[in-house]
């Protein structure tokens, strides 16, 4: 995986037998869980920020890469997630900004785990500590591939290879091989194998669960240059991926790590769903009350005010009134002595 190349670079055999985070004492079922799970934080939160295929399968295969370079112990499943999904979404040239893709993988992480879905603030510490471990985890994941974030997909290979075959007009084996391409995503096998056996192995299973016949002479993953035997390795991680039941229960920072050794995870998150749950019952409650003491306060402001304005009303006709009648017997004054001043005599002394 050292080597620059257009091709996907590929596990070697000493790494698939043994990766780091086996040889901190992780047994391999358990990592394989963790691997799908974190690969299902990124299609969930792809697929609620709208993000085209190619994006979210890119982003799950750098993490399938990176924990082939490095354990889970020392780079938890949370900041890889959010480190690849970001580097994912910047190479593939569709950028969404951090707080998004931060918001969007906290809720699934909360539904997992039966928490209210509340929008994490973007000023308090938790949002910046989710922030912080994005931005270290695609730090570590761009230095570990050596910036080699190249990945060739097989979807473009595998619609070619279904109209080849003339598997198209079939009504169920180009979408089942097409959700075989998706599931695989969840499994090592595109750090195992080149784009074009993926692409044969959902391929060969499609058409045998849907009892298609393929032409075999020549046989047709050699026409594709594909190996037989690689074909049915794709196949039997199909298989595999199909049986196994993945918990949406994982651990996703170091100290939950910790927690999962001391066997008390489920416990704390069982605890940590009552309290935010008794959190939320109780601002809820809170608000409803702030709501119905404004609504009282308003509806007495208003009844006062009423009152005020039926009490002045009369006054200021009262007023008016009185006014009025000064202004009218003023003026009849004025004008009686007008008169008297007119029809005097003048009477020198």
């Amino acid at each position: 995986m050292g080597r620059l190349s257009l091709r996907n670079p590929l596990a070697t055999p000493e790494q698939i037998a043994e990766s780091p985070s086996q040889r901190q004492g992780m047994s391999a079922k358990y990592e394989a869980s963790m691997r799908s799970y974190g690969c299902h934080l990124i299609q969930a939160s792809g697929t609620i920020l709208c993000l085209p295929q190619l994006v979210m399968a890119t982003a799950q295969v750098l993490l399938q890469r990176f924990y082939y370079l490095a354990s889970i112990q020392d780079f938890p499943l949370r900041g890889i997630v959010l480190g690849t999904l970001f580097l994912a979404c910047k190479t593939e040239e569709n950028p969404q900004t951090i707080r998004n893709i931060i918001n969007v993988v906290d809720i699934v992480v909360k539904r997992d785990r039966g928490y209210p879905e509340v929008v994490t603030d973007g000023y308090d510490s938790e949002y910046y500590e989710l922030k912080n471990e994005m931005v270290i985890g695609e730090m570590q994941v761009l230095r570990r591939l050596a910036f080699n974030v190249q990945v060739e997909l097989p979807y473009g290979l595998l619609a070619n290879y279904l109209r080849s075959l003339e598997l198209t007009d079939q009504e169920r084996v180009p979408q089942l091989a097409w959700n075989y391409v998706n599931d695989l995503l969840r499994t090592p096998v595109y750090v195992c194998f080149q784009p074009e056996t993926i692409a044969c192995g959902a391929i060969f299973l499609a058409a045998r669960e849907c009892r298609v016949g393929l032409p075999t002479n020549p046989p047709w993953w050699a026409v594709f240059d594909a190996n037989a035997e690689d074909v049915v390795q794709v196949a039997k991680a199909i298989r595999a991926l199909q049986a196994r039941k993945v918990p949406h229960i994982m651990p996703l920072s170091a100290r939950e790590l910790k927690m999962h050794g001391e066997g008390v995870l489920d416990e704390h998150v069982a605890q940590m769903r009552k309290e935010m749950r008794d959190k939320l019952d109780a601002e809820m409650k809170f608000a409803s009350q702030e709501k119905n003491v404004d609504e009282g306060d308003g509806g007495g402001k208003r009844s006062q005010a009423e009152h005020v304005d039926d009490g002045a009303q009369p006054k200021s006709r009262r007023g008016a009134r009185d006014s009025t009648s000064r202004d009218h017997n003023r003026r009849r004054h004025t004008s009686s002595r007008s008169r008297d001043t007119r029809h005097s005599s003048y009477r020198p002394h």
